[in-house]
């Protein structure tokens, strides 16, 4: 398996909302970080986080505009979506940076603009 079909295992399971197959895919040292927002120390922190935000949202979906991958480094732009209960679409585009050992991700950076989600919860 590549770097690149381990991201994109993480992505299904994502969209999935299935925190535990997410949660497999990562290292038991793992760092997850949303740049600015904090970072996640192994997977029970990230299934803190992102369980909370799954529950929020009816589906996601990560629309990949382009990936690159090189040795175990993967890294991608895409629009990440979030269907609300409300009815609201959330757009969200993001860079993401992922370093896979194996076939697990050790860290996992997205860097995005927060403001759609900020107009969201407003």
């Amino acid at each position: 398996m590549s770097a690149g079909d381990v991201v994109n295992q993480l992505i299904r399971a994502n969209e999935a909302r299935d925190i535990d197959a997410l949660c497999a895919v990562l290292t038991d040292d793992c760092e997850y970080e949303n740049v600015g927002m904090g970072v996640c120390h192994g997977p029970e922190e990230v299934r803190a986080l992102l369980g909370a935000f799954f529950a929020t949202a009816e589906r996601m979906a990560w629309d990949v505009l382009a990936q690159l991958e090189q040795d175990g480094t993967v890294m991608n732009e895409r629009v990440d979506h979030f269907f609300l209960p409300d009815g609201k679409q959330v757009d969200v585009r993001v860079a993401g940076y992922f370093e896979v050992v194996g076939d697990k991700v050790r860290r996992w950076r997205d860097y995005f603009d927060t403001g759609p989600m900020l107009s969201a919860l407003a």
